[in-house]
């Protein structure tokens, strides 16, 4: 259970003022010294993480964040770092003490009803003081659900278990398929797997692995050859199997291969479907139609991996691109969690398949993006758009083919 990759766990983040018993209460659920406790306020620097089994939910990942209200010389950076935490949380638990709830906490929830996220409400340390009637009233009306508790005596902490399960978001509840919808019952689908360098030794990657068992799951046939196989292996097959999925970088060497009556797409487009918005992201790629010399292009990777010679974010994509705009680009790459502040800078956003983080914080950016009108693509598409091949890319996915058909239509973007 420890080994389910963060990207499939429902994250809860932990939220409160400095000293509110956040890292108590977080230590009371996984049952573990997780997160260090003290009296001092600002003890928690840092967002801390802990994967476990919250049954009967399954995976979660809790986020211990550092007090939001922390006035230290380092306390602006904290802050940035906790904030970046509600980008990333499906379900948001506010730790406050008895008779402490004030406008900082009713902006909390306001931030985090913004963007839809779940709000339960902790009041921590009853072992000492009780919240009035009027308080208990007041925060039912702002959050979904509020408990009582203590960390001291632990008291409260079954009922916290209970409204957590109570109040996960149904997307949640209901993970849609990676591909297996795309294949008939009892069909087959091709899974083109080059082996490069940028391939991890004796692994496959997550989207490969993930893709897999979703076949699996579906009482679907999952076929794995490498590029330079496909057309051989499609040969051997006495029936067509309903879908090749290759990775991007295989793309004009898979279409050439595949026949045209065979539908193709590729790993990071399915999981543009997955993790984000797929018609949003098919605009975002038709605005590369519009892109012209020296325009700035944000390219961002949820991975921290070191690059290698030839790697796609940092030397394929910009070589597309520069060659389908006939210039040179100003290109920013940025990694991990951290999202600059001044994205109305950039024409264009490319974002990788973001296989390791959950939906949320991919919706969390793309509404970033469409905040400052900023289109957003992923790398699949990008590829797909700048080869010459985005129509048949988009081929299984019919709402997104009538987005780039009307787009095309129009001959702008909208």
């Amino acid at each position: 259970m420890q080994k389910t990759p963060k990207g499939l766990r429902l994250h809860i983040g932990i939220f409160g003022k400095r000293n509110a018993g956040k890292s108590s209460i977080l230590n009371r659920l996984t049952g573990q010294d997780t997160s260090i406790v003290s009296d001092f306020a600002g003890t928690t620097t840092d967002p801390v993480e802990k994967p476990m089994e919250l049954l009967p939910l399954g995976p979660v990942l809790f986020i211990d964040t550092a007090g939001i209200d922390d006035d230290s010389a380092l306390g602006d950076k904290r802050i940035e770092r906790s904030m970046a935490v509600i980008k990333r949380t499906d379900l948001a638990v506010i730790v406050a003490e008895p008779g402490t709830w004030s406008v900082f906490e009713d902006d909390l929830v306001h931030q985090l009803r913004r963007l839809d996220i779940p709000v339960l409400a902790v009041i921590n340390k009853t072992d000492i003081a009780s919240p009035t009637e009027q308080d208990i009233e007041y925060i039912k009306s702002k959050c979904d659900g509020l408990c009582l508790a203590s960390a001291v005596d632990n008291s409260g902490f079954t009922e916290l278990r209970r409204l957590i399960v109570e109040t996960v978001p149904e997307e949640y509840l209901t993970t849609p398929p990676i591909v297996s919808d795309l294949v008939r019952p009892g069909g087959a689908a091709v899974l083109v797997v080059p082996i490069d360098k940028e391939a991890p030794k004796g692994r496959l990657i997550l989207p490969q692995v993930q893709s897999i068992r979703d076949l699996l799951d579906g009482d679907s046939v999952a076929i794995v050859t490498k590029e330079r196989e496909l057309f051989r292996t499609l040969e051997m097959l006495k029936q067509k199997p309903d879908i090749v999925v290759t990775d991007s970088q295989a793309f004009l060497k898979v279409a050439a291969d595949t026949p045209d009556d065979i539908p193709m797409t590729s790993f990071s487009i399915l999981f543009a479907r997955l993790k984000a918005d797929l018609a949003e992201m098919v605009r975002g790629a038709m605005t590369i139609e519009n892109l012209r010399p020296g325009d700035k292009i944000m390219i961002a990777e949820s991975c921290t991996h070191h690059p290698i010679t030839d790697d796609i974010g940092t030397v394929k994509i910009p070589r597309w691109l520069r060659q389908y705009v006939g210039g040179s680009l100003e290109i920013d790459h940025w990694r991990g969690h951290d999202w600059p502040q001044n994205i109305a800078e950039y024409k264009l956003i490319i974002h990788c398949g973001a296989c390791m983080w959950n939906r949320r914080e991919m919706l969390s950016r793309l509404i970033s993006a469409r905040e400052y009108n900023v289109p957003m693509t992923n790398y699949g598409l990008t590829i797909a758009f700048t080869l010459g091949i985005f129509e048949r890319a988009l081929g299984p996915f019919p709402e997104a083919m009538d987005v780039y058909r009307q787009m095309k239509k129009s001959g702008t973007d909208d």
